[in-house]
């Protein structure tokens, strides 16, 4: 049984005051600069946002149907990717009457899915897109209190889930992520970009700028991935008025731990990322290539369902060259403008045409660059992060302590403590879809090679699968190594 710390009830004001406890050029530098994941408390009480639970947003959807991907509530020891899934479209209407128990018509979207035994993720939903006829809703969601003047619900994303939904663990390849949690609550286990070669990366299935973990970090398969215990686990439950940061290149796993979950989010583009797409085209060249030139196997379903095809060389080629040019554009920029201004800062790009979250990569041996070494502020690290305000305010998520296992919890609450609540015992697991298995070689599970009783290694288990070769050829740490060198030919 899973115990939960019940926050109280969020005051967004001081002593009655409409104030908040940072200004947006101090929360914007609170933003750009750290780089652990903190919550901040008591910045969005006067969001109108605040009332987008799922009953209002149906209201406002008006009939309109979503895609809702769904899993079972079933413990496995397999990651449950996008590609293990089974998907319906709905409205948010028949999504609450499914999530209430209610009886849904024989022929309803969620008839052949028991509510007792699935869960309903409508998750990564452009708000832009799907109020497109509402755009005045756009502006109920004001990031520009985090010092991002214009960004707005158009740049933002909606999350929409029942108890157990979730997202396998991944990192982002570009920008940091302000998440505001709406509805119910979620959980979010996260790793240091220091912890990517504990954590088994793959970019089998493939997404864009998502790179994935092969460890199901609720139920860890310790025989297979034995590294895993080295990872340094922050974990922390969500409630509604908060807003938690993710730091550049920090894993995450979310899952939703009450009936039903709202939440909205944004990623903050960095100029940072610039390296970071010419990685990413040339991950996706390369496994592009590869598994294209793969004899189809039935089920094999290596493209994320984000993912519609898989590009042609030539036009992955042309991608590559593109990432190219703006990297040495925004290399030119940026001499251009320190040769103008003693300002140290990188300027954050509100760009909106990031496909999905534009995920990470772009690791380094000694882990993964952060933007405080590539912009200049190294400086501003030393000297100033002990002047970071936390607080009531502004709550680290610090490490798990190894006692209570890594998938025990806390809870932020704003009560004026700087700390954060551990729970008692339990732990959430990843939910296992038997439908729409991912398909691989029987093989690639397993370590290259196995060994008989007597040590000897067993010739007949040694078979590599093509998911083996692309998960050497495009770890993150040998994506940094040619991009760099593919960026030194180029610069010459």
């Amino acid at each position: 049984m899973v115990l939960f710390f019940t926050p109280p009830v969020l005051d967004n004001t001081f002593e009655g005051e409409d104030v908040k406890p940072f200004s947006p050029g101090k929360a914007k530098e609170i933003v750009m600069s750290l780089q652990q994941p903190a919550v901040f408390c008591n910045m969005v009480g006067d969001w109108p946002a605040l009332h987008w639970n799922a009953k209002y947003l149906s209201a406002m959807l008006d009939g309109k149907t979503i895609q809702f991907r769904l899993g079972l509530k079933t413990m496995d020891l397999v990651p449950q990717f996008e590609t293990r899934c089974s998907y319906v479209k709905a409205t948010l209407e028949e999504f609450l009457a499914w999530s209430c128990g209610q009886p849904s018509c024989p022929s309803g979207p969620f008839s052949c899915y028991e509510y007792s035994k699935y869960w309903a993720y409508a998750d990564y939903k452009y708000i832009a897109r799907i109020f497109e006829d509402k755009p005045e809703i756009f502006q109920d969601i004001r990031w520009s209190d985090f010092g991002f003047p214009g960004r707005s619900g158009r740049e933002s994303t909606l999350w929409i889930g029942s108890e157990g939904a979730n997202t396998p663990c991944h990192l982002d390849s570009y920008g940091c992520n302000l998440v505001l949690q709406v509805e119910g609550r979620k959980r979010w286990h996260l790793f240091p970009p220091g912890d990517t070669s504990f954590l088994y990366p793959t970019r089998i299935p493939y997404e864009e700028s998502s790179l994935f973990s092969k460890v199901n970090v609720a139920n860890p398969d310790l025989k297979r991935f034995p590294a895993f215990r080295n990872t340094t686990a922050h974990v922390v439950t969500l409630s509604p008025g908060q807003v938690l940061l993710v730091p550049r290149h920090w894993w995450h796993y979310v899952e939703s731990v009450d009936p039903i979950t709202v939440s909205v989010n944004s990623w903050i583009e960095l100029d940072a990322d610039h390296e970071a797409r010419v990685e990413e085209a040339i991950t996706r060249l390369v496994v592009c290539a590869v598994k294209s030139a793969e004899n189809p196997t039935d089920g094999d379903s290596w493209l994320n369902p984000t993912e519609v095809e898989a590009t042609s060389h030539e036009t992955n080629l042309q991608y590559l060259n593109k990432a190219v040019s703006a990297y040495f554009t925004c290399q030119k920029a940026s001499v251009s403008e320190q040769a103008c201004s003693s300002s140290t800062g990188a300027e954050q790009r509100t760009s909106a045409s990031c496909k999905r979250k534009k995920r990470e990569v772009g690791c380094e041996p000694e882990g993964c660059r952060l933007l405080t070494h590539e912009f200049g502020f190294s400086a501003f690290k030393a000297e100033n992060m002990q002047k970071i305000p936390f607080g009531p305010h502004l709550i680290r998520v610090l490490p798990q302590p190894e006692e209570t296992g890594s998938m025990g919890a806390v809870a932020v609450e704003s009560d004026g403590r700087d700390h954060l609540h551990e729970n008692e015992g339990g732990h959430f697991g990843k939910l296992h879809s038997s439908r729409k298995q991912l398909v691989m070689s029987s093989n690639c599970e397993v370590p290259a090679r196995q060994m008989d009783a007597d040590g000897s290694p067993n010739a007949s288990r040694t078979a590599l699968s093509t998911n083996d070769l692309l998960d050497c050829l495009v770890n993150p740490h040998v994506i940094s190594l040619v991009a760099r060198l593919l960026l030194e030919r180029t610069g010459v």
